[in-house]
């Protein structure tokens, strides 16, 4: 068995979240692992670099806040040994209570690590035809930017058009050119260090002078034959501004939690500027993501009070995201269920799965990297339970209807909820008692996994339930 296992490769398309995690977690079981990414030899219209885990949007892992969804998802994933989630502590920067990382040296300690295993090939090339990658089974985690002809083959292989919705991406500014006697530090409520976050505080006259110019200011038009689907957590500031003025003051430019330490007085509305790197040299505008004309991102923007003199290190952008109707399309371990069994097994992860969010797409990769290399070592597996974080957020992907299938974060909505638990009338109480229920069931679940390698040692070093 041991040279069966030696012999065997698992092929991993694409280098974003999912791919990386999903090749570590195949290798750390003994599997020969081969990760394809094709940037920088075939760029995107949103990555910056050629490296992997670029993080395209946001340089936040969402909230570490104790018992809330996203805290439950990343404790998970800790206990499953995630690689990106260990870089991520690694390389944390100062972000309130949210998991914030230097994007940069996140992208680098991910490559490092992976580059550090022997049994990890990392071959930047384009994959245009899954039949000629190695025989064995296939993770595609090429995401929502898959190239061209992998979008044509998949959709062959899906036997339909792929869905779409339009995402975006917030502009980052030079600290440098941040007018400090305009800005104050601190983090919402307290919560988090004293300068986590820089914040340009505006009154009612400021925010109706940056309304207006927000309503008039010029965006580039999208495609005429396609539909402006946006996902509802990402929507652009142009978009937003739409609905009316107190959809921004109660959305990115809320003031609530601050204090304007000038008047002693919460603003009327606010802009939080979050530090890209440890050296807090570069900024980015949270929630600002937009699809305005860079010149008009400029004189809008500039209008806020603070960044009068900015200089923009990037501009805001929208770009096209595909993803397949997973419910249709995979089963429960996240196997396209069309591919033939002659052609292997072939599983799906990150955002092309409908798996919206980077911490989503790290949880994705995890499972199909294990089922991928239970998969080459004829093992058996199974999903994590419903009541976990991670079984919740599969059961959407694979079981929601397919009819009017979007992305999805994860959140409470997803996890069961058992009539015991509902009695419960304190949300925060109830919340606990609903992790500590999923955090148990995620402990023998994967201490299942975990028995069924270890028996032919297979596994190596697996974390093991806390």
């Amino acid at each position: 068995m041991a040279q069966g296992v030696a012999a065997a490769v698992v092929s991993v398309v694409g280098g974003g979240l999912a791919g990386p995690e999903a090749a570590f977690q195949i290798a750390r079981r003994g599997l020969r692992t081969r990760l394809y990414e094709m940037r920088p030899r075939v760029s995107t219209p949103a990555h910056r670099t050629g490296g992997l885990a670029e993080l395209v949007c946001s340089n936040s892992l969402k909230s570490e806040a104790l018992h809330s969804a996203p805290w439950l998802l990343k404790q998970e994933l800790r206990q499953a040994g995630s690689l990106l989630l260990d870089c991520a502590a690694a390389v944390a920067i100062p972000g309130g209570q949210a998991l914030t990382v230097d994007r940069v040296a996140f992208s680098t300690a991910v490559e490092a690590r992976l580059r550090a295993l022997a049994s990890v090939e990392i071959v930047r090339e384009e994959v245009a035809d899954l039949a000629a990658l190695p025989p064995g089974p296939v993770v595609i985690a090429s995401g929502p930017l898959t190239s061209p002809p992998l979008t044509a083959q998949l959709e062959r292989l899906t036997g339909g058009a792929g869905l779409y919705f339009y995402d975006a991406i917030s502009p980052i500014v030079d600290a440098a050119s941040v007018n400090s006697a305009r800005v104050f530090p601190a983090s919402r409520y307290g919560k988090g260090g004293p300068d986590d976050y820089w914040n340009c505080p505006l009154d009612r006259a400021e925010f109706d002078r940056f309304y207006a110019a927000l309503r008039q200011a010029e965006s580039y038009p999208l495609h005429a034959f396609e539909e402006p689907r946006f996902f509802s957590a990402c929507l652009p500031l142009e978009e937003l501004a739409r609905r009316g003025p107190e959809t921004l003051r109660f959305g990115p430019m809320k003031p609530v939690g601050l204090t304007d330490p000038r008047t002693g007085r919460p603003p009327y509305a606010a802009v939080q500027l979050r530090r890209e790197s440890q050296r807090a040299d570069s900024f980015n505008l949270v929630g600002f993501q937009n699809h305005l004309r860079q010149a008009e991102q400029a004189r809008v923007l500039r209008l806020i009070p603070g960044l009068e003199e900015a200089r923009f290190l990037r501009f805001g952008q929208v770009h096209r995201n595909t993803y397949l109707n997973a419910p249709a399309l995979l089963t429960p371990r996240l196997e396209l269920r069309t591919r033939s069994a002659a052609a292997g097994p072939l599983f799906v992860a990150g955002q092309l799965c409908g798996a919206e969010g980077y911490i989503e797409a790290i949880a994705t990769g995890l499972l199909a990297g294990l089922f991928a290399a239970h998969a080459a070592l004829g093992l058996p597996s199974a999903p994590p339970p419903r009541e976990t974080a991670l079984g919740s957020l599969i059961h959407y992907l694979t079981a929601s209807s397919p009819a009017g299938y979007a992305p999805a974060n994860i959140t409470f909505d997803l996890l069961p909820l058992p009539p015991e638990l509902a009695a419960i009338g304190d949300r925060a109480a109830r919340r606990r008692r609903q992790c500590d229920r999923a955090l148990a069931a995620f402990r023998a679940w994967w201490q299942e996994m975990s028995d069924v390698a270890s028996p032919a040692g297979l596994a190596t070093a697996l974390p093991q339930p806390r």
